[in-house]
């Protein structure tokens, strides 16, 4: 006798806050699935777009917080896709920049489950952009490197991107779970010849109505962040892209007539 008839589990980027920022692709997934597992960073108006029957699972993970283990993530993705549910795993940003997509995938497949991915929009590219921040401009830069902040499972120090190549490889770098480090991160940077005056930006909460931002440079970065409150979830933006923003040279006429 058959069992029940397995669909595709569907991992869903749901973008960095905004629900008109989610593609047509992921709206459709979200429209037929019965079963939804969502981060917390997803926000509550992105699950309008599911049905009213669909269950919804919340399944955390940020950094800091308690988190539900990715263990338990994937034995529960693949328990639901072979009870017949149609699955969509909801992720913010996108599921395959530092959203575990991968893990999820390669857990999916060897329970000899169909994966598909819809992609959706990084906060590491829509935060800076929501403040007029280019990560990439011909003029100022060759490209942009997007790495996370958040030390590994080791501790601090435990598989730490290479600061002192990034310093000295003239891109803009884009950094993800990176204010609660940020002081180590400026220091590694300036440490390795980074230019203290070199332009940065902070955008907390992006997409969201509690957005919030700050631009400064990488000599004063984690002095803003401390001194607005700028919490996680967070954007570091550094790199003379930053120069682009219309509100760069109000705020550094401001920063100057504070110090005056």
């Amino acid at each position: 006798m058959n069992g029940p008839q397995r669909h595709p589990v569907v991992l869903v980027g749901a973008g960095p806050g905004d629900p008109e920022l989610l593609t047509l692709k992921a709206i459709r997934a979200l429209r037929r699935a019965t079963v939804a597992l969502v981060d917390d960073l997803v926000q509550p108006g992105v699950l309008r777009f599911l049905r009213r029957s669909a269950r919804v699972v919340h399944v955390g993970k940020r950094g800091g917080c308690a988190s539900t283990p990715q263990a338990f993530i994937h034995k529960l993705m693949v328990a639901e896709a072979q009870r017949g549910e149609r699955v969509v795993r909801l992720k913010g940003g996108d599921p395959f920049v530092f959203g575990r997509g991968g893990e999820e995938c390669d857990a999916l497949r060897a329970a000899g489950l169909e994966v598909e991915v819809i992609s959706g929009l990084s906060a590491g590219l829509a935060g800076p952009a929501s403040i007029g921040v280019p990560v990439t401009d011909r003029r100022h830069t060759r490209g942009v490197a997007l790495v996370t902040g958040h030390a590994g499972e080791g501790g601090e120090g435990s598989d730490e991107p290479d600061w002192a190549a990034l310093a000295q490889s003239g891109l803009t770098l884009v950094v993800y779970m990176g204010v609660a480090r940020v002081r180590t991160i400026a220091s590694a940077l300036a440490a390795a010849g980074m230019d203290a005056a070199t332009p940065a930006a902070v955008v907390s909460q992006a997409h969201t109505p509690q957005q919030r931002h700050a631009l400064c440079t990488l000599g004063t970065l984690a002095e803003v962040v401390q001194a607005k409150a700028l919490g996680s979830p967070a954007i570091l933006v550094i790199g003379d892209v930053v120069r682009v923003s219309a509100q760069w040279a109000v705020a550094q006429q401001d920063l100057a007539v504070r110090r005056a």
